[in-house]
């Protein structure tokens, strides 16, 4: 036999290309996990190596399995001679095609196939194509040199190992498509820069460690009244985001843009405000939310503080003005709100504004509800919204999606809250769930990004769930200082329940939900958490 022949090259590129297609088609709900780590390979490693995670358990069965098939098929073909080696792959590629068939229900939040995610699946699948055709050359080359009757037919059994390098493979094809993101990208957040620094458009901006998008949609509604407005879509509050809204939409068909802007590090409140300079700005408040990346508070202070220093006016909410006391003149404390009532029907307060008072209601639920819209009633008046035309809009507020949600359903109240992860949002969640007649049912994961107060703010978020009547925890991860906080503070041991995804939960709660019931729904978490 002659190791380099156009048939022996033929069969390692045929080889190499089946198998490395197959092989990628495992990877593309990992890739979706990379995506909601915003492409940070520090970030997904960092998902593969928490405790209890599936993962890597579902990735060693799978090369067990093919390691298994791989050596059965090469024995019981070895009438076929080298070619047995080839065939011993059919049964891998199988696995591969049916294993994220089989993984349908292991994640729960799909991959969005966005063109810079498919720019990396392309990039995955030439780096696998090369290296398993290195690894399919390499290994007929052994064959060719060594000529041992039973490695012939097992040559191939190696390649059964790939799968056990998903995570390392995902973050180097990640690397090599940044060659081309991060001017792309630089690119496309200058020509947004440059489109808004043309425009004449008022730009309000809004950071805070919570509240900041519903706070967003309430201001958007506030000022709508008089002016033509538009916002960033859902949680966009990245430069890339504030990019695409910005580029996307002719600026000359509006007065205000209203930027969400969001931080996990001190300078990133800054960078956007260099993209999108704010005249006027919004701090909804602060608590340990993203600890884990900003190390301490009183970074978190530094990091919103930015948008003061970028801005010609900023609002504070009352609770964090005196954080923010060094800036000075160029601060407002939001002081025109009072006599707030909130119950499971909606919330009631008082708008002073100008000197006249006003009493007014919405249908958003919880006391923070009142504190978010006065907030952006306090800017909106600045900008010559009248308090009355302020007041028809908040009658007129609806609820923002999976923000305390209420969606009624065979008699029974869902509180959808599934975009809260902070600390204090999660209280303010559990009193309202509190105000609701029936039985009252919370299910979470835990919350997330607090650094060393994850373990203690998780306990003492066991410790509020006390007194409901059914509190059913989500997932592996943050679940045990939740369940500790709650038994150690007399909590029944007979109304807990782990269960180990967001599914299990919902079939756990058919057994047992009943008319006039208010289930909770507080932090529905991306998988990177779970």
């Amino acid at each position: 036999m002659i190791f380099i022949s156009v048939q022996k090259t033929a069969e390692c590129i045929a080889a190499a290309l089946v198998f490395a297609a197959a092989f990628s088609a495992t990877f593309y709900k990992l890739l979706g996990i990379l995506q909601s780590c915003g492409y940070s390979g520090r970030k997904l490693f960092g998902w593969v190596g928490k405790k209890n995670n599936a993962y890597l358990k579902r990735q060693i069965t799978l090369f067990m399995l093919c390691a298994l098939s791989c050596a059965v098929f090469a024995l019981c073909f070895s009438f076929a001679g080298e070619y047995a080696a080839v065939v011993s792959l059919v049964p891998c590629i199988v696995f591969f095609i049916l294993y994220p068939i089989a993984d349908k229900h292991a994640l729960r939040s799909p991959a969005a196939p966005t063109p810079r995610f498919k720019r990396l699946y392309v990039a995955l699948f030439l780096l696998n194509a090369v290296l398993c055709y290195l690894a399919v050359t390499l290994l007929n080359f052994a064959d060719y040199v060594w000529g041992n009757k039973i490695f012939s037919l097992l040559r191939y059994l190696p390649l059964t190992v790939f799968p056990l390098f998903g995570a390392p493979l995902a973050a180097f094809a990640n690397l090599i498509s940044k060659i081309y993101e991060v001017p792309r990208n630089k690119s496309y957040v200058r020509s947004a820069k440059k489109k808004l620094a043309a425009a004449d458009i008022k730009v309000v901006g809004i950071t805070g460690s919570y509240g900041k998008t519903s706070t967003k949609n309430i201001l958007s509604a506030l000022l709508s009244e008089k002016y033509r407005v538009l916002s960033t879509p859902r949680s966009h509050n990245t430069p890339l985001g504030l990019a695409l809204t910005i580029n996307s939409n002719d600026l000359t068909g509006y007065d205000i843009l209203i930027a969400e802007m969001g931080a996990r590090h001190v300078g990133d409140i800054a960078e956007l405000c260099e993209i999108c300079p704010p005249d006027y700005a919004l701090i909804t408040g602060i608590c340990p939310q993203h600890l884990e990346s900003f190390g301490s508070e009183e970074n978190i202070v530094r990091a919103k503080g930015e948008i003061i220093v970028a801005a010609d006016e900023t609002v504070i909410a009352e609770d964090c003005f005196d954080k923010f006391a060094a800036f000075g003149s160029k601060i407002r404390k939001c002081s025109c709100l009072s006599d707030v009532s909130a119950g499971c029907g909606g919330t009631e307060f008082t708008l002073t504004l100008g000197g006249e008072s006003r009493r007014v209601k919405t249908k958003l639920l919880g006391a923070h509800s009142a504190e978010n819209i006065a907030l952006a009633a306090e800017l909106a008046f600045a900008l010559g919204v009248s308090l009355g035309e302020i007041c028809k809009a908040v009658e007129g507020l609806d609820f923002v999606e999976h923000r305390l949600q209420l969606i009624e359903s065979g008699g029974v109240n869902i509180l959808d809250d599934g975009y809260n992860s902070n600390v204090r949002g999660a209280a303010a969640a559990i009193e309202v769930l509190r105000s609701f007649g029936g039985r009252k049912i919370a299910v979470t994961p835990g919350l997330v990004e607090l650094g060393i107060l994850e373990e203690s703010e998780n306990y003492s978020l066991g410790k509020e769930l006390v007194d409901l009547d059914k509190v059913i925890l989500v997932g592996e991860t943050l679940v045990a200082p939740v369940k500790k906080g709650y038994l150690e503070n007399g909590g029944d041991p007979a109304l807990i329940n782990t269960v180990p995804t967001l599914s299990a939960a919902q079939e756990l709660l058919k057994t047992y939900i009943k008319k006039g019931d208010a289930v909770l729904f507080l932090n529905d978490l991306p998988d990177v958490y779970m």
